[in-house]
């Protein structure tokens, strides 16, 4: 077994079938993994060449342009990706020699192409190899959206966008957070262990962790092997969510007996939250467009072991007429675009257009609208993205209060479980904050 023929398959996969890079090198590591095909150590060099891959890739692209005497996209997408492959450890991995790099390269060439594309993918390598001094950075005073861009593998309009709202320096940090691999965050299963008890449990299954500072329930663990073979996993004594989106089942307060909606709630993440912190009595409605998604909530809830949880598959623009002023608390966790999370999702920042934010912000209003109907009075109302642009958070929450005057905003940063803070909206950062970036708005009905 090939370290780099596995993520060879796994970069032609996203690229030419549009895969997503987390699902399909999940997939390969499980199958491999379970026909014990893959140590630690492999599990590790894969995923580093997958995600650095298509995280570097259109940086890639440009480096490539250097050594080629023809267009990239008329090379065939293999062998495309066999030359991204080899250029991201001649550059970007030092522990790999060049001469690996190359031999490696020229083997797949041999194995996905003939003798030509063999003595092309070798020339265009060993090239690179010999004179790296041909990439040359645009001038970072000169032209510092496209340095940011390609010095840190972000698209030259999200650069353009930050940069304007933050300030080149903090934009740079941001850059270089969302490129580093975060760290594997828990939320543990209160219903079924407590959190020291599942510290000791993880340590146990080899698995090097702390507590996390910002909630109660939290555990961010630095090294672990493949979360398949952990049985605490399988136990149901935990669930993978990132810190800060266990932030916001806190914000939003459930309490025991109560009935709440979780408006866009698959794959169950923060439903599950919800129905643990009502100590698994009660009722949490969880709805998603998708019934498949439901079906990982579902499986989530199954797993661990909690039976307050009801789905339903249906669009939550229509919640106000199925549910009118029913729900002691209504969660929208919006479909957004994701900005906050890019540093999980390698693929992600390249699938994106600053159309995207044109385009989401009219669905989002129409959500919350709607699910804003649920609500009692005296009833709590969160709104939340995983994403840092305003289109798609404060000037919704704004737009929303200016329409619905029964509606209060309540200082979100006085709900956060830990530390508060004044903010009366919570837009959290990845390179201020350390977690995912994320928007939390917390509103009441009045009475």
């Amino acid at each position: 077994m090939d370290a780099r023929d596995v993520a060879l398959k796994v970069i032609n996969d996203i690229e030419v079938n549009g895969a997503y890079a987390n699902i399909a090198l999940g997939q390969e590591i499980n199958r491999r993994t379970s026909q014990g095909q893959l140590s630690d150590q492999d599990r590790r060099f894969i995923t580093e060449l997958v995600y650095g891959t298509v995280k570097a890739g259109a940086t890639l692209d440009w480096m490539l342009s250097n050594y080629l005497s023809r267009p990239l996209t008329k090379v065939a997408p293999i062998i495309r990706n066999i030359l991204r492959l080899g250029m991201y450890q001649l550059f970007f991995l030092e522990k790999v020699p060049a001469s690996a790099a190359c031999n490696q390269a020229v083997e797949l060439a041999k194995k996905y192409g003939h003798a030509g594309t063999v003595k092309f993918v070798n020339g265009v390598l060993r090239n690179a190899a010999r004179s790296p001094e041909k990439i040359v950075y645009p001038d970072r005073d000169k032209q510092p959206i496209r340095y940011l861009a390609l010095k840190y593998f972000h698209p030259e309009w999200l650069i353009e966008r930050w940069v304007k709202r933050l300030g080149a320096a903090a934009c740079e940090e941001l850059c270089q957070i969302n490129n580093n691999t975060p760290p594997l965050s828990v939320r543990t299963n209160t219903v079924k262990i407590n959190r020291t008890e599942l510290m000791q449990r993880l340590t146990d299954e080899g698995v090097t962790c702390q507590v996390s500072d910002w909630t109660p329930e939290g555990i961010v663990c630095y090294e672990h092997p493949g979360l398949g073979s952990l049985a605490s996993l399988q136990e149901g004594l935990f669930q993978v969510q990132d810190e800060s989106s266990m932030l916001v089942a806190h914000i939003l307060g459930p309490q025991p007996g109560e009935f709440v909606i979780d408006a866009c709630g698959a794959p169950g993440g923060k439903t599950t939250h919800i129905a643990a912190l009502m100590n698994n009595t009660g009722k949490v409605l969880s709805t998603d467009i998708y019934e498949h998604k439901l079906t990982l909530t579902r499986e989530n809830a199954g797993r661990l072991g909690l039976t307050n949880i009801e789905t339903k598959a249906l669009d939550a623009v229509n919640l106000d007429s199925m549910y009118p002023l029913k729900a002691d608390r209504v969660l929208v966790d919006a479909p957004c675009s994701g900005l906050g999370v890019l540093r999980r999702k390698p693929d992600s920042r390249w699938r994106k257009s600053d159309e995207i934010l044109q385009d989401l912000p009219k669905l989002q209003a129409a959500i919350l609208a709607s699910a804003a109907q649920c609500v009692k009075p005296g009833g709590v109302l969160v709104y939340s993205t995983c994403t840092t642009e305003p289109e798609e958070n404060q000037n919704i929450v704004n737009a929303f209060l200016q329409a619905h005057p029964a509606f209060a905003l309540e200082p979100a940063g006085q709900y956060l479980p830990g530390q508060k803070r004044s903010d009366s909206m919570l837009q959290l950062w990845p390179h201020t904050d350390g977690v995912d970036g994320f928007f939390i708005a917390r509103m009441t009905r009045q009475k």
